[in-house]
């Protein structure tokens, strides 16, 4: 028996393949859709940006970094400028081995154990690809051999750098501050402050002083080159540039001769002068000794030289002008006096008798005057010439110490003064509400009657009572320091001079004032406590003797220098201006361990006096700084 083979269905056969053929169909007209989609978006919606892409392909953005600003003294002395020199400068993303080519270059030219610590130390801080410097200032001679053997040397290039030089040396290191190569924490800052595509191309940055207070004036703004290059990244032709523009100079009120004056007049001593103009406020001196040399920091310091600076124990990297806190001592005394009289507590006339020792009520504690026996009859005008402190033990007792602070506040006492440097010290002038604060304590009695006298919390800075003292020079203007005069534009090639800063006017009794100077002028006549420094001046000094305590004296001991350790010694100071009669110069000087004010600290301020007003300068003294055309 035989089975019959079943007949196909054509027509169901057909609907299949029809419907297949529609779907293919479908999904071919998708793709297709697609396609053309993507070739729309790329052709037609991303063009502008693959033409980007393509030309940055082609084309190379060169930074090109600003010349920095010049820094000029008051007579265009070249205080900080520029030099070009070549330098040596490795790659490590483009170097195989790194040691291996670091032992090649040491075969052509020196390279010091300092200069690859330095190197490595930069190339722990920097990326894959940026360039670290590796030796500076190349001769003539090394970069014509580095040049013939570049070709085996992957990743070493020598490169025009341009280096800053401060030719006016360790005194004004404080000053002028220094420049040093820009780490992550200075990227961070430019990041924030939106001035990180303005560096491109930098590789320095000021780290102190106006190098760093002028950073945005000095630095410029960076140009670009736009380079054609080929496939192997090889610059072809310029395409076009944008010319950097440079940074602006600084023509400062200082006198860089007057500075020197200054600076000599100290000797061995350490400590900070600061000379203002009482009716500007410019800075025509600024001292701080010891000094360093700001060229070490340049091009990198090395870490024992830093180290050596950082821990010496005569610091020379802090700032006594500015950062330099010390007790008023005696020099309070003129602002005492006349808030006394401002208050209505004294009259001039009024007099006292001091026995050479003050004690408060029901207390057997006796506080001594400086001058063993006292002064006898003392008035107001003989208090400031005499420095008598029972004079103000007891003035400091009627005032109280907050009608004190408030008072010595409005010379600007225990606050900063303003002035266009970073790092400025507030010092502190002590109140009843702050010790509680500080320290959960009530303010004792005996503590206001030291204070009379500069002593015991109160603290300050040479800046802040050049300031106040520019307050009795001026009649009671508050001026705020500044030591840029006028910035330079360099397209302009003009001056643009810079505002003074006035914060503000004192209300003072002129017959109140006149008193207080008059004192201030027999403080430097026959048997003031300054008579010997101003001894044949032709000029008329008013001026105030200070002395502050580095360590504490017992009830009933006396004071003895020669028994002491120079380190030991009081602090001495001298505030002043002259001429009297016309105030045209204020200084304030602070000797560290120069013990009395009127033997250490009056002779630097009459030097500095005499240079100024009568262009005596002391000794042989020579200095030699570049001139710059304005």
């Amino acid at each position: 028996m035989s089975l019959a083979t079943p007949l196909k269905n054509l027509d169901r056969e057909l609907a299949r393949f029809h419907g297949r053929l529609k779907v293919g169909a479908a999904f071919v007209a998708l793709l297709a859709i697609a396609l053309l989609a993507r070739a729309y978006y790329l052709q037609i919606v991303q063009h502008e940006y693959y033409i980007q892409r393509a030309e940055s392909n082609r084309i190379s953005r060169v930074p090109t970094a600003p010349n920095r600003g010049l820094i000029l003294d008051r007579n265009g002395r070249i205080l900080a400028e520029n030099y070009s020199a070549y330098t040596l400068e490795l790659t490590r993303a483009q170097t195989e081995n790194l040691e291996a080519t670091l032992a090649d270059v040491g075969k052509l030219i020196e390279i010091t154990p300092g200069q690859l610590r330095r190197f490595r130390r930069l190339l722990a801080e920097s990326h894959e690809f940026e360039t670290v410097p590796l030796k500076s200032r190349l001769t003539d001679e090394e970069v014509a051999v580095l040049a013939a053997n570049r070709y085996r040397l992957p990743g070493v290039e020598v490169k025009a750098r341009l280096f800053r030089n401060y030719q006016a040396g360790p005194g004004m290191a404080h000053v002028l501050g220094f420049i040093g190569r820009i780490n992550d924490g200075d990227l961070k800052r430019l990041r924030e402050d939106g001035r990180e595509q303005n560096y491109k191309g930098s590789a320095y940055i000021g780290k102190t002083g106006l190098e760093q207070s002028y950073e945005t004036l000095l630095h410029g703004r960076t140009g670009f080159d736009q380079m054609e290059t080929d496939a192997s990244g090889r610059a072809v032709r310029m395409l076009s540039r944008i010319p950097p523009v440079p940074g602006r100079d600084l023509r400062l009120h200082l006198d860089v001769e007057l500075q020197a004056v200054a600076e000599h007049a100290f000797g061995d001593y350490l400590g900070g002068l600061v000379a203002l103009d009482p009716n500007t406020g410019g800075v025509l001196a600024l001292v701080s000794k010891p000094g360093f040399d700001p060229n070490l920091f340049v091009d990198g310091i090395d870490p024992e030289t830093w180290k050596s600076l950082n821990e010496s124990p005569e610091r020379p990297m802090v700032n006594r002008v500015l950062r330099g806190i010390y007790p008023p001592g005696s020099t309070i005394k003129p602002f005492m006096a006349l808030a006394g009289l401002e208050l209505g507590l004294r009259k001039p006339a009024d007099s006292i008798v001091d026995p050479g020792f003050y004690s408060l009520p029901n207390s057997r504690h006796q506080f001594r005057d400086w001058k063993r026996g006292g002064h006898g009859v003392v008035d107001l005008r003989r208090s400031i010439s005499q420095s008598c402190d029972v004079y103000y033990y007891r003035l400091a007792v009627d005032m109280g110490i907050d009608r004190m602070h408030d008072t010595l506040a409005q010379f600007g006492l225990g606050e900063k003064t303003g002035i266009d440097l970073e790092g400025e010290s507030s010092g502190l002038l002590p109140s009843r509400e702050w010790k509680q604060r500080r320290f959960k304590q009530p303010w004792y009695p005996g503590e206001t009657v030291i204070a009379g006298i500069g002593q015991g919390y109160q603290l300050t800075t040479p800046l802040q009572l050049a300031t106040a003292t520019a307050m009795l020079a001026n009649g009671g203007k508050r001026i705020e320091p500044r030591l840029v005069q006028a910035v330079r534009d360099p397209l302009a090639h003009t001056w643009q001079p810079q505002p003074g800063g006035v914060r503000g006017q004192m209300a003072i009794a002129p017959a109140n004032l006149a008193v207080v100077r008059q004192g201030l002028v027999d403080v430097m006549r026959p048997g003031g406590t300054a008579s010997r420094a101003a001894a044949g001046a032709p000029y008329t000094i008013a001026g105030k003797t200070g002395t502050a305590q580095v360590v504490g004296i017992k009830q009933g001991a006396r004071y003895e220098a020669s028994r002491l350790s120079r380190q030991f010694r009081d602090h001495a100071l001298f505030i002043a201006y002259a001429p009297a009669e016309n105030p045209t110069i204020v200084v304030a000087v602070m000797v560290e361990n120069g013990g009395h004010g009127g033997s250490t600290a009056a002779p630097i301020a009459r030097a500095v006096f005499d240079y100024y007003l009568t262009g005596k300068r002391p000794g042989e003294m020579k200095l030699e700084v570049e001139s710059a055309a304005d």
